[in-house]
């Protein structure tokens, strides 16, 4: 189902009501120049890295903050949309773990349930064996399943792209290529986008719904994201969007036009299309109750270490320290192009997503993390942003600090 038509003018639900001026970074006067906000300044580092285009955008009680830099197009001067759309990668995976976690509060499943008593026979052979992994350890990346996306020709080479970019997988496809390869060795957490498409086929059999459907009627309409989908087999991207540029792993810069792609081989795992004002509201509702039950958002939340120090992992989640004490959750996401980090604080009031429309290396992660992590420490009054894109937001209340 595509519900990224064109939507209606006027006030949207993030609280977005007209197209402002953009945040202005030059002097007004010789005079007397004005500063840069401090989001334009961190998009512009971000930028600096060497991507084509950037957009961020960034809530607290009361207020919208936007940004951007760049381009949408190479060779053109057309801005980022401030209204973009585009493929947020692994952060769909906080979707699926969601839909997971309403399906355990209605008790129609255990996060101790075994992946070979809801999907018989699927994770067998080569030493995997479903009998041995549970609901929770998918959502954990505690299963070490082994990961499929190498052996997904158009994710890994230009002729590959080229060659597939419109083939279409079943969940069932791509998992019986997963199944080729051994577990992954060793014990604790091991990151496979396999695990997610276990998921979403779990989900499916326990509703008998769709993926898609699911996390349609359960978060998308609930939620009134009206830029958020699944797109299905459709490879592309309705209504405004930023094109996308990879190299294929070579390094940083423009690489191929990577727009148009079939994303079923990342169902559950990292097919859905969003925005960052979307972004933003479900993170915010995840955290402060709308979607779940506190016991789920508590399974959520607890975490496991993982390889990178200061980074753990709970169901769907990553918890992350932030550099003015205390944490927050998000999760990265990173799909042919289209590299998006979102966060959001315990309480769900404060939220942060940038996302860019090309490759980016060290330097760019770098930047994307310490503008989400900026943006999460600062305490801002309402309306004090002077030249930056500050926007009332009708459903939160009224300002106030980070605990």
């Amino acid at each position: 189902m595509h519900r990224l038509g064109r939507r209606r003018r006027g006030l949207l639900v993030t609280g977005v009501a007209s197209v402002l001026l953009a945040a202005s970074v030059g002097p007004t006067t010789a005079a007397e120049p004005q500063r840069a906000d401090p989001l334009q300044r961190e998009v512009d580092a971000v930028h600096g890295s060497g991507v084509v285009g950037v957009l961020a955008e960034v809530t607290s009680p009361g207020t919208r903050d936007r940004a951007r830099a760049g381009t949408a197009r190479i060779g053109t001067g057309r801005p980022m949309p401030w209204d973009g759309r585009f493929r947020i990668g692994s952060a769909t995976k906080t979707f699926t773990a969601a839909v997971v976690l309403q399906l355990v509060g209605e008790g129609r499943l255990s996060l101790e349930d075994t992946v070979e008593r809801r999907l018989p026979g699927v994770v067998r052979g080569n030493g995997n064996d479903g009998s041995r992994v549970t609901v929770r350890q998918l959502l954990q990346h505690t299963s070490h399943i082994p990961e499929v996306l190498p052996d997904i020709p158009a994710l890994n080479s230009a002729d590959g792209y080229r060659a597939e970019r419109f083939r279409t997988y079943t969940p069932e496809e791509v998992v019986a290529r997963a199944m080729r390869h051994p577990p992954v060795p060793g014990s604790g957490w091991s990151y496979s986008n396999t695990n997610y498409i276990l998921a979403a086929m779990i989900i499916q059999k326990v509703t008998h719904r769709s993926w898609a459907d699911e996390v349609e009627a359960r978060i998308i309409r609930p939620l009134d994201l009206k830029d958020t989908a699944a797109p299905g087999t459709f490879p592309w991207i309705p209504g405004p969007h930023a094109q996308a540029y990879t190299a294929f792993g070579t390094g940083t810069g423009t690489g191929t036009d990577v727009t148009a792609l079939d994303t079923t081989m990342a169902v559950g795992s990292g097919s859905l299309i969003s925005s960052t004002h979307d972004l933003n509201r479900f993170y915010a509702a995840l955290l402060d109750g709308r979607l779940l039950l506190p016991a789920q958002v508590d399974e959520m939340t607890t975490t496991v270490p993982t390889p990178d120090p200061g980074v753990d992992y709970g169901l769907g989640l990553g918890k992350l320290e932030l550099p003015c004490g205390g944490s927050y959750f998000g999760h990265p996401g990173n799909l042919l192009g289209y590299r998006t980090w979102g966060g959001v604080t315990r309480d769900g009031a404060r939220t942060a997503v940038v996302y860019v429309n090309s490759d980016g290396g060290q330097d760019t992660q770098r930047a994307m993390t310490t503008l989400v992590e900026h943006e999460l420490c600062r305490t801002r009054p309402e309306g004090s942003l002077g030249g930056a894109r500050t926007e009332p937001g009708p459903d939160r209340g009224e300002g106030r600090p980070l605990p």
